[in-house]
């Protein structure tokens, strides 16, 4: 009912998944201190309600350590195809995309005009997206 009434509120900056979760965890936090402030109003729950609450925990947890897992995995591979590409496509990948520098920032920090900025970005963001799917076709025909 909180996240209802507070959709106004969302501002889109994360995801809908996080801020869920954190108006259930903070909603959560509030009553159990509300709960030792006044013992008699705290609740007890049935037995149905604590296993959907463990099932809902131990999925939450499954879901993170799969994200995680997922990101590891991403970057790993992101990593060696980066190495495949040369060091000033790597430069630029790795501060732009990497690190979220703006275009301005390369430029100074390389001395390369803005437009030498953009275009080896556009490029180097095609040969990284080729090496990519050229390891995919690579992997299905060995299957």
């Amino acid at each position: 009912m909180k996240a209802f009434t507070e959709l106004k509120n969302y501002e889109g900056r994360g995801s809908m998944e996080g801020w869920l979760t954190r108006i259930a965890t903070n909603t959560s936090l509030n009553m159990l201190r509300s709960a030792k402030r006044r013992p008699q109003s705290a609740f007890v729950l049935t037995e149905a309600e604590s296993s959907w609450v463990e099932s809902q925990l131990a999925q939450a947890a499954t879901e993170r350590h799969q994200a995680s897992e997922r990101s590891f995995v991403a970057a790993d591979l992101a990593g060696r195809v980066l190495q495949m590409l040369s060091p000033d496509d790597q430069l630029v990948l790795t501060m732009m995309d990497g690190e979220g520098a703006a275009v301005k920032d390369v430029v100074g920090a390389t001395g390369w005009s803005e437009s030498k900025v953009k275009v080896l970005a556009f490029r180097a963001r095609r040969r990284m997206r080729e090496a990519v799917e050229k390891l995919l076709s690579s992997k299905k025909e060995e299957s």
